[in-house]
C-alpha cells in the first residue's frame, strides 16, 4: 500500500556535558557551548518508520527544525535509510518553546503534503517535556498514539501499537493519518550504513523555492539532487509572530547541575516490622509503588 511517513528529528545538546556556560542571559540554551547529538528517542522513531516502510513500502522524510548545524542530524537519518531530508531553519525560529516548535513543524509538514504517518521521539533530552508530539498532532488535526513501546500491526488504513501506561501497557488501534511518539523500549536503532555514509557525508543544505499551493518547483529527492532541502519562515508560510521567542510563552529562569550525593546513613534492623516501616516510607516518598 505504501505510506507517506514523516519523522521529526531534533539535534540536542549532550546533557551529559552541561557546563556553567550552558545558558544565555535571556534564559535560552547556549547550544554552541555544548556538544550536539541526535535526540536518542528520535533515532527510535526513525527506526520504527524505516521498519514500516521496509515492510509495506512508502517513503520516509526526515524533518528537523533548528540552526544550520542541524543538518548533521538529518545526515544521520540519511545514513540510516531515510529517503529525503528537510531542514527548517530561520533566525526567527530561535528560542522557540514547545508551542512555537510544534507550530513550525505543523507548517513544514503541511508544506510537504498530507502524511499518512508522523513519527516522533517520545521526548527530547534537553527539555524532557514530551509535549511537541501531542501538540503537533493537535495542530495537524490527526489522531495520536503516545508512548509507543512496540508496533503490533500495520494494515490497510489502520495501525496497531502497544503504548506504555502507568502500571502496564495497552493496545491501541487507530486509523490513518496518525502521529506516534516512540519510546526507547520500542526498538534498537540500526547503525549507519557505510555505503550511505559515503554517499551523503559531503552533501550540504540548499534553500528551496516553493511554487503556489505548497508544491515544489523541483520535486526531486535529496538522494538525486545531492543536497538537503532548506526551508525558512516564508517557505512554510508560517506566521513570524507565532515563531521563536515572540510565539513562546515559556521562560527558563535558570539551569542547574544536580549532583546526587550520599546523605545520612541509616541502619535498619533485620526485623519484619523495621523492613515494613522502611517500605512504607519509600512508598510515601513515591520511590517505589
Amino acid at each position: 500500500m505504501g505510506l507517506n511517513i514523516v519523522v521529526t528529528v531534533k539535534q540536542v545538546p549532550d546533557t551529559q556535558h552541561v557546563g556553567e556556560n550552558a545558558m544565555r542571559p535571556d534564559g535560552t540554551v547556549n547550544r554552541s557551548a555544548l556538544p550536539a547529538i541526535v535526540n536518542p528517542e528520535d533515532l527510535n522513531a526513525l527506526e520504527e518508520a524505516l521498519r514500516i516502510r521496509d515492510r509495506i513500502g512508502g517513503t520516509v522524510t526526515a524533518v528537523s527544525m533548528g540552526p544550520p548545524s542541524a543538518i548533521q542530524a538529518l545526515k544521520a537519518c540519511l545514513y540510516r535509510g531515510a529517503d529525503d531530508a528537510i531542514l527548517v531553519t530561520d533566525r526567527r525560529f530561535a528560542g522557540s518553546d514547545t508551542l512555537a516548535t510544534s507550530y513550525i513543524l505543523k507548517c513544514a509538514i503541511n508544506t510537504i503534503g498530507d502524511p499518512d504517518l508522523v513519527v516522533s521521539g517520545r521526548q527530547a533530552i534537553d527539555g524532557d517535556t514530551a509535549q511537541v508530539g501531542p501538540q503537533l498532532a493537535e495542530k495537524l488535526g490527526i489522531n495520536q498514539i503516545t508512548h509507543v513501546s512496540g508496533l503490533i500491526d500495520v494494515s490497510e488504513g489502520t495501525i496497531t501499537a502497544k503504548r506504555s501506561i502507568e502500571g502496564g501497557h495497552e493496545v491501541v488501534t487507530c486509523p490513518f493519518p496518525v502521529l506516534m511518539t516512540i519510546s526507547a523500549q520500542a526498538n534498537t536503532p540500526r547503525p549507519p550504513s557505510v555505503k550511505r555514509v559515503m554517499a551523503y557525508k559531503h552533501i550540504d543544505s540548499r534553500e528551496c523555492e516553493l511554487a503556489y499551493e505548497n508544491t515544489y518547483l523541483e520535486p526531486e529527492l535529496c538522494s538525486e539532487t545531492g543536497y538537503i532541502k532548506e526551508w525558512n519562515c516564508e517557505s512554510i508560510q508560517a506566521d513570524p509572530d507565532r515563531c521563536g521567542l515572540s510565539g513562546s510563552p515559556t521562560r527558563v529562569k535558570r539551569i542547574e547541575n544536580v549532583v546526587l550525593t550520599q546523605g545520612d546513613l541509616r541502619q535498619i534492623p533485620n526485623t519484619q516490622t523495621a523492613i515494613c516501616q522502611l517500605l512504607q516510607e519509600l512508598r510515601d516518598d513515591h520511590i517505589i509503588d
